[in-house]
């Protein structure tokens, strides 16, 4: 019987009991990308017998009577930013054509304590700059409800890749939306957890103040299992919290009887009426099952996205320095010479156009005489959202609001214009500067059919309280479609 559409959950059970093996479950999924890949491109490259191998381990480990772990024979697709050890890691990015780190992130190695199968690395916009998944050098990703439309970004390749039934689970990185917008546009779960809650030790770095790793899935709990495998502390990265995390799987089933939630309507500006109307049955439903629910207002979360432009290409293009030709990937060089030309020669045939884009951007705002009026200035606002938040989160345990202000748009319609394509990120850059948690979580489909997303936030830390809102917005979403019907839909589309 095929493990394909199966959650984590189902699958790690099974494993750990006998009723399946872990090879089965591998060979289930690479049976799947073999059929879909072709048409969603969601992976860059695909771990064949690296996954095996470690499935093979896990049998053997229960044959032995050991314990596989939480995440038992449970593939699990990674963006390819995450460092894997002698894997190609790209970036989606010609830079890095070829590369093979010589180390493992610490989720990987987290991944593969816990049982899990990292099977192969998912295609993604270049460097995580994008909301589409089109500015990678290796092709568009396709979403899976319609392969005609963009699947979001930028960690499309792993959300394409969860949501067609691929893999029960996948990372992304999210440095101002680039889990959860396409989880939305997907229909997905997606979680940016607090800054600091997962290592980013082995991350390639866009924005460090701002990345986070996180989890993509089918469902709240699978989610919230591999955020469990993923959050603990980490000496390898300064940045990571030294506290132990809280249980989050035992959270599920307490509801929100007492809870308070409020909409957050600066965030609600701009939404298609259809996007709109789902944030609002969302709120309507939690207040049924014994929510409070009221407006939140975080009155500079307008000011979140200039502000974000300023920072995360700031940070970028000092983070993308260090791909020089010298060290990493590509080196274009010709005999005569000197070592500028070289440098000037690799980044301007290595780099794609929004790349470049985002590097001038930032090197413009710290260059002297613009650094306090652009970069300071973005640092202040950065400042007046996080109190803003805090504020809000006096009369609030969880904030609610849209993921994207609509749904999937088609392949093409926003890639000639960076300033549209940017504002599809407006909802969830707000959290990434303030540094607390947020998740999409499908909640019904728009006007043409396709999925929408509604965002759960929460205070730094606060992810237990965050998983019981999303628990309850799962259980009672209408119009959600499951990941084997998603499946069959993508494998009759070919």
């Amino acid at each position: 019987m095929s493990t394909v559409g199966k959650s984590a959950v189902e699958i790690a059970a099974s494993v750990a009991s006998g009723q399946i093996s872990a090879r089965s479950v591998v060979d289930d999924s690479l049976a799947q990308i073999a059929a879909l890949d072709g048409e969603l491109n969601a992976f860059n490259y695909v771990m064949v017998e690296e996954a095996r191998n470690l499935a093979d381990e896990i049998d053997a480990k229960i044959a032995r009577g050991e314990n596989p772990g939480p995440l038992a024979g449970v593939p699990v697709a990674l963006k390819d930013n995450i460092c894997t050890r002698g894997v190609p890691t790209t970036c989606s990015s010609n830079i890095l054509a070829g590369w093979r780190p010589p180390y493992d992130a610490t989720v990987v190695r987290n991944i593969v304590a816990a049982g899990g199968i990292p099977i192969g690395k998912t295609n993604l916009d270049e460097f995580a700059m994008g909301s589409s998944t089109e500015n990678s050098a290796f092709g568009a990703s396709h979403n899976p409800r319609d392969p005609s439309k963009v699947p979001g970004g930028s960690s499309g390749g792993s959300v394409v890749a969860v949501a067609s039934a691929m893999t029960p689970l996948s990372l992304g990185s999210d440095t101002g939306g680039s889990i959860r917008q396409p989880a939305s546009l997907c229909g997905a779960v997606g979680v940016k957890p607090t800054y600091g809650y997962v290592s980013r030790y082995g991350l390639i770095a866009f924005g460090s103040s701002l990345d986070q790793i996180g989890p993509i899935a089918n469902t709240v709990a699978d989610a919230a299992l591999m955020l469990e495998v993923l959050g603990s502390p980490d000496p390898e990265d300064s940045t990571c919290i030294g506290s132990p995390r809280a249980p989050l799987m035992s959270e599920l089933n307490k509801g929100v009887e007492g809870l308070r939630v409020g909409v957050l309507t600066e965030l609600m500006k701009g939404a298609s009426p259809d996007v709109i109307a789902r944030v609002q049955e969302a709120a309507q439903m939690l207040e049924k099952n014994g929510a409070t629910v009221g407006e939140a207002s975080v009155p500079a979360a307008s000011y979140g996205l200039s502000a974000y432009y300023l920072l995360a290409p700031a940070e970028a293009s000092s983070n993308l320095a260090r791909f020089d030709g010298v060290r990493y990937g590509l080196r274009i060089a010709n005999e005569g010479e000197d070592i500028t030309d070289m440098y000037g020669e690799t980044r301007a045939k290595g780099f794609g156009a929004e790349v470049k884009r985002r590097i001038m951007l930032g090197t413009y705002a710290l260059s002297a005489g613009y650094y306090d009026a652009y970069y300071g200035k973005a640092q202040r606002v950065r400042r007046m959202i996080a109190n803003d938040f805090a504020a809000a989160y006096q009369n609030f345990d969880v904030l609610l609001s849209p993921v994207s202000p609509t749904t999937a748009f088609a392949l093409g319609e926003k890639a000639s214009d960076p300033l549209t394509m940017y504002l599809a990120d407006v909802c969830t850059i707000p959290t990434n500067l303030a540094g607390h948690p947020a998740m999409s979580v499908p909640y019904g489909v728009g006007d043409d059919g396709m999925p929408i997303g509604v965002q759960v936030l929460a205070p730094a830390m606060a992810e237990p309280m965050m998983f019981r809102v999303a628990a309850v917005l799962e259980a009672n979403a209408t119009g959600n479609l499951a990941p084997g019907a998603r499946a069959q839909q993508v494998g009759a589309s070919k």
